[in-house]
């Protein structure tokens, strides 16, 4: 039982830090967000922040997996298709500072020995699973044909939403949403080319 106080005690620190680096990265992205900051809303000294995150990648690598979890239960889990990840999207217009944080911190983890390296290729085959069970569950309704690659689908929707995602951040009267449906539905539309076309049929000589 010893062990267990302190264990509890830790978690519930550290989840108290990632709840208020959220509240404060949302709005002030996370060039303008000091440490310092972070520690004294928890009541902990700098050094006492670095006993829970190790360092500033530290800290926000589990502020990027908390925002995709809480997001995931929130507009993912009552909406598992194309409707839920737009609905995510749509969220992220309201917290533009963690939409930098992420655009920003993937960028950087894309060099090899960046310590979110590994955890931007595991987010991205989570993102990329998530996007192909949207693309099934569309097949599956009718929306799209039957020979789509949801595969190739995935990737696209992925793609466009990460590059609109950034052009967001130089232009906020980009419509994110608007943008990403209009692909799903341009796809959704190819896929049903010559589906009813009929068969063609041979005529006898005379």
């Amino acid at each position: 039982m010893s062990k267990r106080g302190p264990y509890a005690k830790g978690a519930a620190k550290r989840e108290e830090i990632l709840n208020v680096a959220l509240e404060i990265v949302a709005v002030k992205g996370c060039r303008s967000t000091l440490n310092r900051e972070i520690a004294e809303r928890v009541g902990l000294t700098q050094a006492g922040l670095t006993y829970h995150f190790a360092s500033r990648e530290d800290l926000y690598k589990a502020v990027l997996q908390a925002r995709d979890e809480r997001n995931t239960v929130a507009f993912w889990v009552p909406s598992p298709d194309f409707d839920g990840f737009l609905r995510v999207i749509e969220h992220n217009a309201t917290v533009p500072g963690l939409v930098q944080l992420y655009v920003e911190f993937s960028a950087e983890a894309s060099i090899g020995r960046h310590p979110a390296h590994e955890y931007f290729q595991e987010r991205y085959q989570w993102a990329r699973g998530l996007a192909v069970q949207s693309v099934r569950t569309a097949q599956a309704k009718g929306e799209f044909g039957p020979g789509v690659d949801a595969d190739l689908v995935a990737d696209i929707v992925i793609a466009a939403a990460d590059g609109l995602q950034q052009q967001w951040l130089l232009d906020r009267s980009i419509d994110m949403v608007a943008r990403l449906r209009a692909i799903w539905e341009g796809v959704a539309a190819l896929s049903h080319l010559g589906q009813d076309a009929p068969a063609e049929t041979e005529t006898a000589d005379v």
